[in-house]
């Protein structure tokens, strides 16, 4: 399906000036908000929001608009392409034990106990209940990035939510999948198609910056210095296309594009590395204007039920400190990186975008889904990304009183 024509919607200028006055003023309180509870996040987030249908109504979009998901999508394949790139399997292989711990036990368990919550306190069947809990189960690596950029805060624990936030929207994503086609849709695609696409999304992913690596190093074409970094950017664009027209899985193409790049070629991946986070960035804050927009008044406090609100709270406050409990049981790891590693599990893209997927699926209980995964993430957004300063703030708080007991008690002066 061709992109829809921006130019041709009458609210297309008054979205782009938005943005363009929103960005400015999180470019220029940047520095504070680093050291503050100030977010980029949360000002686009509530943007979107003061300026959607229902409040001052300049932004007029629906959640079934093709922009919306379009849009949606677009971030995320940068924000997995982008992270591929951060993990590469040198990276995986060289400190696998307490990521592997939070992936392959936690986020199996973060499903089962947002599951437990959305069956008991919400009132969904299993089936759905699991369903949900496989959109929110995967931590947003952009979001994770406020924490996960910060010096003071211990490497091994930057290193556990990076590689964490970085692969497990990847591995959620087949669970999705495998229950959507469980519960059923007239959207929903067969168990072979489905299976055709996850495979077809891995052979592209690998497949094509494999070759291109091997462009890049026949010395009568390689790349000039100055433009280095897009050919890491073509890669992604041929990636994108090449799964739009063959209909791979976009987003295990992506990540699976990412990873491979950066461990075939370490320099592409250090030239990359800014160009592509900038990108990243202002995709992420253009579909978080959006998504903003969606939220209406309506939607929070009339199409939400207490029970859902009750199910939204518990989703972010049990599910992942239970799940990662029992994961970092013997671990090793200090309490206070456990209560840290715990707490800071942000949601966001991937599950903004699995929830459209659901929604347009076509299954039964597909608006209350949505709805459910929409409050999630904008609780998600306003509590995690106002809370990263304090966070980190107490690992130095921490560093600071270790460096005084190192120094022992004052030595006492004698006169003279």
């Amino acid at each position: 399906m061709a992109p829809p024509d921006l130019a041709d919607r009458p609210e297309a200028p008054v979205l782009l000036l938005a943005f363009a006055a929103l960005l400015l003023v999180a470019v220029l309180v940047s520095e504070r908000a680093n050291r503050t509870v100030l977010s980029t996040a949360v000002l686009f987030l509530l943007g979107g929001f003061a300026l959607g249908p229902g409040v001052l109504d300049v932004i007029d979009v629906e959640v079934g608009d093709p922009v919306v998901s379009q849009l949606a999508e677009l971030a995320l394949f940068s924000v997995l392409f982008t992270d591929g790139m951060r993990v590469g399997w040198r990276d995986l292989r060289a400190a696998w034990r307490e990521p592997g711990r939070a992936l392959l036990l936690g986020l199996p368990l973060t499903l089962l106990v947002t599951a437990a919550l959305a069956h008991l306190v919400a009132g969904l069947p299993w089936l759905e209940a699991l369903l949900l809990g496989a959109v929110l189960a995967p931590t947003d690596p952009v979001f994770a990035a406020a924490i996960v950029g910060r010096r003071e805060v211990p490497m091994r624990l930057r290193h556990l939510l990076n590689v964490e936030s970085g692969v497990n929207d990847g591995l959620a994503l087949p669970f999705v999948l495998v229950l959507l086609g469980t519960v059923g849709g007239e959207g929903t695609p067969s168990g072979w198609v489905l299976a055709e696409e996850i495979a077809l999304g891995l052979v592209v992913g690998i497949g094509i910056p494999l070759v291109v690596v091997r462009l890049e190093r026949l010395p009568f074409l390689q790349a000039s210095r100055a433009l280095q970094p897009l050919v890491a950017v073509v890669t992604g664009l041929l990636v994108l296309a090449v799964s739009q027209v063959t209909h791979a899985n976009l987003f295990l193409a992506a990540f699976a594009a990412g990873i491979t790049l950066a461990s075939a070629s370490p320099d592409l991946r250090h030239e990359f590395e800014q160009f592509g986070e900038l990108v990243t960035e202002l995709l992420k804050l253009a579909a978080i204007l959006v998504f903003g927009a969606l939220v209406t008044p309506a939607f929070l406090f009339e199409e939400i039920t207490l029970a859902g609100w009750v199910f939204a709270v518990l989703a972010l406050v049990v599910a992942r400190p239970v799940a990662l409990a029992i994961s970092f049981a013997g671990s090793g790891i200090p309490a206070r990186q456990q209560a840290a590693a715990m707490w800071f599990g942000p949601k966001g893209f991937a599950s903004v975008v699995y929830g459209l997927i659901v929604l347009e699926s076509g299954i039964a209980r597909a608006d209350e889904l949505f709805h459910l995964v929409a409050l999630v993430i904008v609780l998600s957004i306003l509590a995690h990304s106002s809370t990263d300063v304090v966070v980190a703030r107490q690992f130095h708080e921490a560093d600071d009183e270790a460096d005084d007991q190192a120094d022992g008690p004052p030595i006492a002066r004698t006169p003279g």
